[in-house]
């Protein structure tokens, strides 16, 4: 009988998010909570595995760990792509690699969604207060907060995620500036916001919210130096991927407390018990918690069902090549 291992369910809302009995009559399946210490643990545990049905990019799959998986036939993604998944080793090795899509507005506006969560927490103070009240107190040590109407928005990388964020900012009654490397100030009039210069935006927003996806182009586009920039205790939004930023100078920033951050992603997840980040003060922090959301997991999981039913059955669909 096939195995199949399903990855990185950390809130363990794989089963109910769709109805394994299909896959379960033709296969061994195997839900694994908890993330890999390593590579090596990784490739001891999936060894055995002719299915692994993946998490976004939890676990990352470079040709090294891939070569050490000897049973693997198939990969199953969630979402389009997977930065941390070498297809072309997959394709190499005749490993089949099958993604998934959100069919519906959630993914997208959970994130945003988020993101705007994180700037109205992190402007009043909202968990330090709420650990105040849990810990006897009342409003002893909460800090003051700032209204965020007639203040100014960054948006950096105006997108559909940056769409969003700019429209709740302006609902807000906050004036929206956006740059991003292709960013024209015609195309930021259509989506009703001001094109700004990179440097000026830093230097003008009291909040800046990063929205573009991880590359070659993109990695560390906010540096040292752009941190620097940033208003004294302007609001450093992330809900994108920790690769677009100097993560020590973003700390160190912080640590200073010249500027806050509103984090929903890290370079290393789940975050090691030392992580600096753990003890950062100025900052609102979330387990990468963006796209995760009801209507995301109920797209993700039944189509992973489908897709390894499909490669049983010798018909894959959903198939992805280099």
């Amino acid at each position: 009988m096939a195995k199949v291992a399903v990855l990185d369910d950390w809130q363990g809302i794989a089963r109910e998010s769709a109805d394994w009995s299909p896959l379960e009559a033709k296969a061994d399946v195997l839900f694994f909570a908890d993330a890999f210490a390593d590579e090596d643990a990784a490739a001891d545990a999936l060894a055995g595995f002719d299915i692994i049905l993946t998490m976004r990019e939890r676990t990352p799959f470079p040709a090294s760990l891939i070569a050490r998986l000897p049973h693997l036939g198939m990969i199953g993604i969630t979402g389009k792509a997977n930065a941390s998944l070498d297809v072309a080793a997959c394709a190499a090795r005749g490993i089949i690699v099958s993604n998934t899509e959100s069919r519906g507005p959630g993914g997208a506006s959970a994130t945003a969604e988020l993101a705007l969560g994180l700037l109205i927490a992190s402007a009043r103070g909202i968990a330090v207060g709420d650990a105040a009240i849990r810990q006897g107190r009342f409003q002893h040590g909460v800090p003051v907060g700032e209204t965020l109407a007639g203040r100014v928005l960054g948006i950096i990388g105006l997108g559909r995620l940056g769409r969003m964020m700019a429209a709740y900012g302006r609902a807000l009654g906050m004036t929206v500036l956006a740059w991003s490397q292709n960013l024209t100030p015609e195309a930021a009039a259509q989506a009703g916001v001001t094109y700004a210069a990179k440097d000026h935006l830093l230097a003008e927003a009291d909040a800046v919210s990063l929205h573009l996806v991880l590359s070659d182009r993109t990695r560390g586009i906010i540096g040292a130096a752009d941190i620097a920039r940033m208003k004294p205790r302007a609001i450093f939004i992330n809900t994108s991927r920790a690769g677009l930023v100097d993560q020590p100078a973003l700390l160190a920033a912080v640590q200073a407390g010249r500027i806050r951050a509103a984090l929903d992603v890290f370079a290393h997840e789940p975050l090691a018990a030392d992580d600096p980040w753990r003890q950062a003060p100025n900052t609102v922090l979330t387990p990468h918690i963006g796209y995760g959301v009801a209507e995301t997991w109920a797209d993700f999981y039944p189509q992973s069902v489908e897709n390894a039913l499909a490669f049983l059955d010798g018909t894959p669909i959903r198939v992805i090549t280099a």
